[in-house]
């Protein structure tokens, strides 16, 4: 029983973070796995100045108050890594690297994203030895040094400015015409006043030149053709994110080619009870904001769907008496005519069998189990298991001896 929980988040970035504190301040039993330190790449980013309410922050001080919040509503925390999935049944398991297993009513997939690799040659071989992907975390070690940076985008240019702070000069390789950066207007101004701060245009990094440390970079002119080698003593790679999701391909979610979840509004995956946040789902924009919207979204859709199996537990499968589920549609008259008739029949034999209603806008679980598409509709099962599907109809003699017979 120490293992099982309601909700169990993989990872714990914005998104995870903030789903625990929504399902934390729901009472649901919440356990965060998370295979680095808690934040994740958040952590790196020196400066945060577009959150709501914070003005100006960094990074790791804002995942600590995200975390603290959590643990505030009793959200358990594990540093583990998981490595395999089963959510085929009800109960979803989940298996870790330390040889743990753990089982939940809902999941919550935060696992985000991670650099790209160009891998190209020399990349993976001098990682750690002059090729780096966070400047946060590795600027400090190119003090007084030439530094190539490769990418455009918001993060290459911002982390490029950072590393001017450390190293004597910073190259910037951008595969557009001169003048075109693919960051935001304010850091490209901000950039191209950068003393320190270089740029070759219409250009790509073939090689990354070195033995037993980085000694400079082999660059391809794209129009051209021609190349040329730059000296440096670091490399840092700013091309782009790939979802956290391999360890999934077995586990029966839909993924797309590159690896990200498709959702919907709810951020429910194809599976029920799974749901994705954050970088690891296809969206439109990946920021701490939205991460953290993400992740109040899929908790209290979780909630939802976890009080819907308690409740067909406690009210259905546990049931002495038949059970008629009434499925209705508050915003369809007839259905809620069809459902009132209903409960002026049981009334004359409360005895025999109890009804459930089943509004489809607030439990829609329940009606894709019987494969209910139109209301009203009414499943008589016994035990949970469904017995007869009754015919719908506002002649009350003739439901009343549909419901006779069946009893």
């Amino acid at each position: 029983m120490a293992n099982t929980y309601d909700l169990i988040i993989i990872g714990g970035g914005p998104a995870g973070l903030s789903a625990a504190i929504y399902g934390g301040r729901a009472k649901l039993k919440t356990l965060i796995i998370n295979k680095g330190t808690v934040g994740g790449l958040v952590n790196t980013t020196r400066e945060i100045v577009n959150y709501p309410g914070y003005g100006q922050i960094s990074g790791s001080d804002l995942m600590l108050d995200f975390k603290k919040h959590a643990e505030s509503f009793g959200v358990e925390f594990l540093r583990d890594v998981v490595v395999s999935t089963d959510f085929s049944q009800e109960d979803k398991v989940i298996k870790t690297k330390k040889v743990k297993e753990f089982t939940a009513k809902a999941v919550i997939i935060a696992c985000g994203s991670e650099p790209r690799l160009l891998n190209i040659p020399g990349e993976k071989r001098l990682q750690g030895s002059g090729v780096a992907y966070c400047a946060t975390c590795d600027a400090e070690f190119f003090k007084g040094e030439d530094v190539v940076v490769i990418g455009s985008g918001d993060q290459a240019i911002e982390e490029g400015m950072y590393i001017t702070k450390f190293a004597k000069k910073v190259t910037v390789i951008v595969l557009h015409d001169k003048g075109i950066l693919d960051c935001n207007k304010v850091s490209a101004e901000r950039a191209f006043s950068k003393e320190k701060m270089e740029f070759i245009w219409n250009s790509t990094v073939e090689e990354v030149l070195g033995e037993e440390s980085v000694k400079g970079v082999k660059i391809k002119n794209l129009k051209t053709g021609g190349s040329s080698e730059l000296e440096c003593q670091g490399v840092f790679f700013f091309v782009g994110m790939v979802p956290s999701t391999q360890y999934l391909k077995e586990s029966g979610v839909e993924m797309d080619k590159r690896g990200y979840i498709p959702v919907n509004d709810l951020m429910e995956t194809n599976l029920n009870g799974v749901y994705a946040v954050g970088d690891n789902r296809v969206k439109y924009l990946r920021q701490v904001v939205s991460a953290a919207g993400d992740g109040a979204t899929a908790a209290v859709a979780a909630e939802r769907y976890i009080e819907e199996l308690n409740a067909f537990k406690t009210d259905i499968a546990n049931s002495y008496k038949k059970v008629l589920l009434v499925f209705f549609n508050a915003s369809n008259t007839e259905s809620l005519e069809f459902s009132s008739l209903m409960e002026e029949l049981q009334r004359e034999h409360n005895e025999d069998y109890k009804i459930v209603k089943v509004d489809l806008a607030t439990k829609k679980n329940l009606a894709e189990k019987y494969e209910i598409k139109a209301v009203p509709a009414v499943i008589v099962l016994d035990k949970g298991k469904k017995v007869k599907e009754l015919g719908c109809t506002m002649d009350k003699a003739k439901l009343k001896a549909q419901i006779i017979q069946l009893l």
